[in-house]
């Protein structure tokens, strides 16, 4: 794919060295001539420019593009680029990155955004994560709110230990999508059997996210 990212700090660049690895065109767009640094990604296409600039979208060819990621330091940038992206570029992928979690209710589909990243809601959500048994931790919410990835890890007392995923009863808008075990991901099919410990990944409603909780026994 062909990915223009807004912003060339530090989290900038790490995106862009993570999907230049992965084999996908990268363009960098940074007005700030302190962060303008083509050698620190030298396989990415370095634009000096201000994303906020609809000319200089036209010029750094943003229609061409098939994501979008507006990665600056700044909310009110992220949304005029993302807005900017959709509705006079008709991009595809819009993501933006939310800094201020107070902000995060302005990242919708209004102002063109298709996911936001807040890092402070998603560190949160780590932590709970890592040391929360049996209770629903919301990791990320998707096509602006419509659904959520979801997480739940089984202790190890789990009277579904050694039972199929076939027996699972859950309600229909939420899908098992991978169980998380030592090292290893697992695609789930219906033979596999679950054990304590398991971390339960899910796609699902906000509205069945307890039901998830009540069909594995907490």
């Amino acid at each position: 794919m062909r990915i223009a990212i807004a912003g060339a700090g530090a989290v900038g660049r790490s995106i862009a060295q993570e999907l230049v690895s992965d084999g996908h065109q990268v363009m960098l767009i940074e007005r700030d001539r302190k962060h303008f640094d083509p050698n620190s990604v030298e396989q990415a296409e370095w634009v000096q420019a201000d994303a906020c600039e609809l000319s200089s979208l036209e010029d750094a060819g943003m229609h061409l593009c098939d994501v979008v990621i507006a990665a600056t330091g700044d909310d009110k940038v992220n949304l005029v680029v993302s807005l900017l992206a959709k509705t006079e570029f008709a991009v595809r992928r819009v993501i933006a990155r939310v800094n201020d979690p107070t902000n995060e209710w302005l990242f919708t589909e209004s102002w063109g955004v298709d996911v936001a990243v807040s890092t402070p809601r998603l560190l949160a959500a780590m932590v709970e994560e890592s040391v929360t048994i049996g209770d629903v931790v919301r990791l990320m919410t998707l096509r602006q709110g419509q659904a959520n990835l979801v997480e739940i890890t089984l202790d190890e007392s789990t009277p579904f230990a050694g039972r199929a995923v076939s027996e699972l009863t859950l309600p229909r808008d939420a899908a098992l999508v991978t169980i998380l075990r030592g090292g290893r991901v697992i695609v789930p099919q219906p033979d596999d059997t679950l054990e304590g410990g398991d971390e339960l990944l899910f796609v699902t409603t906000a509205a069945v996210e307890q039901d998830i909780k009540t069909a594995l026994g907490y």
